[in-house]
């Protein structure tokens, strides 16, 4: 493979953006033949094609999704640069590159990052979603900076990543209001043979709901599950089933998709991590560390609805 051409790269992020070689075009105010020419010669240059057909649209292949990924962060990088040397009296703002594991509900996520986003923070945060690990390759790799997730690092990886607790909440259950009405009558019993929407089986929240259900000797009928939290609220929103969210983010949880309580998994609790590769970490990550284990935030992230 010959040296990496940008403008090549550049014109294969548009059309991977964009879904196609006529808007990419447009953006770029070039024609589709340039645009397909210069795609091509980047094709070549790696030795592996970008996209694939399927029907009339072209969709990235593995490689195409890699080069995509990597085309991000060189053109983020990039813009960061000019904006430091138009600023140059201005101190850069600090980067944090953290990685978000898909079972880490978004609610919980932005609770750990508001602090972060704040303009007085100085820190510019890239969030990158995913398997754990694929994420945890990245952090080892020097990719990332920091791993978001409900679990800790996995025993054969810890020597290399340290887990640094953020706190732990307990577990609701939450459904669109007549469904909830329904389970609160005779809850828990009143969770067998209800729809379910659950977490992914190997999630930490999964875990502990199996162990929850078990105990109580109840059986629900999974209706689905998800990796994404987010899209098993808005299933619960249609009412589908009721869903587990964490107590810490339920309240947000049930006034964006309108849902309402249904009960508590009392003695059920999911906890969350930060993973890094350093056994003490600086900068932004310790800026993470050190609001969310601050005791008002603490105190927030351990408690329930009453």
């Amino acid at each position: 493979m010959g040296p990496l051409n940008f403008h090549h790269l550049r014109y294969f992020r548009a059309v991977a953006r964009l879904g196609g070689l006529r808007p990419a075009a447009e953006s770029l105010q070039v024609s589709p033949a340039s645009i397909s020419t210069q795609v091509r010669s980047l094709e070549a240059a790696l030795g592996e094609p970008l996209f694939r057909r399927k029907g009339r649209a072209n969709v990235l292949t593995e490689a195409g999704r890699t080069v995509l990924r990597y085309s991000e962060d060189i053109f983020a990088l990039g813009d960061e640069m000019a904006s430091a040397l138009r600023r140059p009296t201005e101190p850069a703002p600090a980067r944090l590159q953290a990685g978000v594991t898909d079972t880490l509900p978004k609610l919980v996520t932005l609770k750990f990052l508001r602090p972060l986003l704040s303009p007085s923070a100085g820190v510019r945060v890239v969030c990158r979603e995913g398997k754990a690990a694929d994420l945890l390759a990245l952090l080892v790799a020097g990719r990332l900076d920091v791993v978001l997730s409900d679990e800790a690092a996995p025993p054969d990886l810890s020597r290399r990543i340290f887990s640094h607790p953020l706190g732990r909440s307990e577990v609701v259950f939450c459904a669109a209001p007549k469904l909830a009405a329904r389970l609160r009558r005779g809850f828990p019993g009143s969770l067998a043979a209800a729809p379910a929407l659950l977490p992914a089986v190997g999630s930490g929240l999964r875990t502990e709901l199996d162990h929850w259900f078990t105990e109580r000797g109840v059986t629900v009928a999974t209706r689905a599950e998800f990796d994404d939290a987010a899209l098993a609220k808005v299933a619960a929103a249609e009412g589908h089933g009721f869903i587990a969210v964490p107590a810490v983010v339920s309240s947000d949880a049930c006034a964006r998709y309108d849902l309402a309580m249904a009960g508590r998994a009392t003695g059920c609790q999911v906890r969350f991590f930060a993973l890094t590769a350093e056994r003490r970490p600086a900068g932004p990550v310790r800026q993470l560390l050190t609001t969310a284990n601050h005791p008002a935030t603490r105190n927030r992230a351990t408690s329930s609805p009453r």
